[in-house]
């Protein structure tokens, strides 16, 4: 204090918890909204392995699969963990697809490239069992080390019955409702 007895730094009292007018209670509240705010930019997935994971049903049963990174993991279609290059043999096929698309004058949606490689029943992975099968058995078509537990003539089986890669089919886009 002064010898005014006023204090030296008017709006700035260290017990008053204000800080040039603005509370200390208010500026937390800002960091913690704008903290939450940003959560899910930061733990948001890539765009492909999103639709990927739905296309896919990975998804089903698991209400918070959008925050959930084990859903499906980045080496799912990369080499490395994190993503990036390079591509695994799962990866590299989805990336022919889209040379392939793009060469026949498509327009290159994920969904149905995605579509058409596990239609094409190839085997990415070299391990034995088509892509599209590991896919159903929840395996990485990818990693030749990540194998189905069941025989292939099973697993083909209950794929099948299952709806075989028609379950994989895109979405059909939603109408506009128009009856015209």
């Amino acid at each position: 204090m002064a010898e005014s007895g006023r204090p030296l730094n008017p709006g700035r009292q260290l017990h008053g918890a204000r800080m040039g007018g603005l509370s200390v209670r208010v500026a937390g509240s800002a960091l913690a909204a704008l903290v939450l705010l940003a959560a899910p930019v930061a733990l948001a997935m890539p765009r492909y392995r999103a639709q990927a994971i739905v296309q896919l049903h990975y998804d089903t049963g698991n209400p918070l699969w959008a925050l959930d990174r084990r859903v499906m993991a980045c080496t799912f279609c990369h080499v490395n963990e994190g993503g990036g290059a390079p591509w695994n043999g799962f990866g590299e096929a989805i990336r022919a697809g889209f040379r392939a698309d793009a060469v026949a004058g498509q327009k290159g949606k994920f969904s149905d490239v995605l579509y058409a490689v596990l239609q094409a029943d190839g085997d990415a992975d070299g391990d034995g069992f088509p892509d599209a099968l590991e896919i159903f058995a929840r395996t990485l078509p990818g990693d030749p080390k990540s194998r189905p537990d069941q025989p292939l003539a099973v697993l083909r089986s209950e794929f099948v019955a299952a709806g075989g890669a028609a379950q994989y089919a895109p979405k059909a886009p939603k109408s506009s409702g128009s009856t015209r």
